[in-house]
This record gives C-alpha cells, structure tokens and sequence, in this order.
C-alpha cells in the first residue's frame, strides 16, 4: 500500500547555504543529525554511484521531507537552472494561504520568480521561481471552494 510521497531529494554544491533557504523560506527545519554518505557501506549499492560520499541532511515542513546532499565524490555534473519544460521532474510546489504576501515575503529573502508577480487562473494562483540552485519552485494559493484544495 503507497501512502504517499516521503521526500525530495536536492543535490547541491553549498549544502548549508540551501538548508539556511528552505529553512527562512518554506520553514524547513532539520530532523536527525547531519550525516556523510562515505560511512554507510551501502550507500554506493542504494544510489548506484561507486565511492559515494556525501554531506547528507534530511529537513521537514508539515507533510514534506527534502535531503539534500553535498557529494564530495564522484563531482557531480554542473547545475543548470532547472525550466518548466525541462525533462524530468521539474519543480514541487508549495501551498499557501495567501499568495501575494507570500510571494512578497519570497522576494525580499532573494528567490526570483520567472514572472513579476502571481498569476491567477480562474480562483487559483501560482507562479515558478527558484532557489539558489536554480530549482524550480511553484507557489501556488488553492481555495477551499476548489476541488484541488489540501484539507
């Protein structure tokens, strides 16, 4: 039986600068201790990468969970700004209650949206932006009345 979506995984290359983001940003906060790939054998059978080794925190926000890594070995490839059209996954989003004051809020701690401002569609809004890394995050506001509502 699935009983949903545990976590999102985010490789980067400054793991502390990204965990002070989604930390100030969504209110993610750090469950467990900080750990190094490099001391569990089997890391490298789990991710299928030889000689992993990583700077590994698992963070929390009400239902979500986000682990992010810092590999130290093998380099990983260079980051590029992650695009809505871009194959594989592409963005999560996060649900609020008041778009614009989030939006706001958002904006004056450093994420850059790819459009000025929310947009709404009929009685929902969202709008892309990005985290330092370039990965793409909706923020989207779903009223009660809409059937797409979180309860």
């Amino acid at each position: 039986m699935i009983r949903g979506i545990h976590h999102i995984g985010v490789h980067t290359v400054d793991l502390d600068r990204l965990r002070t983001f989604y930390g100030r940003a969504f209110g993610f906060r750090t469950v467990g201790e900080e750990f190094d790939l490099a001391e569990f054998p089997e890391a490298e059978r789990i991710t299928g990468v030889p000689a992993a080794a990583a700077r590994v925190v698992m963070l929390r926000a009400e239902n979500l969970f986000l682990e992010l890594f810092q590999w130290s070995t093998p380099d990983g490839e260079p980051i590029r700004p992650r695009k809505a059209n871009s194959f594989g996954y592409t963005h999560f989003a996060v649900d609020v209650a008041d778009i614009g004051a989030e939006y706001r809020r958002l904006s004056a701690i450093g994420m850059t949206f790819v459009h000025p401002s929310p947009v709404w569609s009929g009685d929902a809004a969202s709008v892309y932006g990005h985290d330092p890394d370039g990965n793409l995050i909706e923020i989207l506001e779903i009223p009660p009345t809409n059937g797409l509502h979180r309860t």
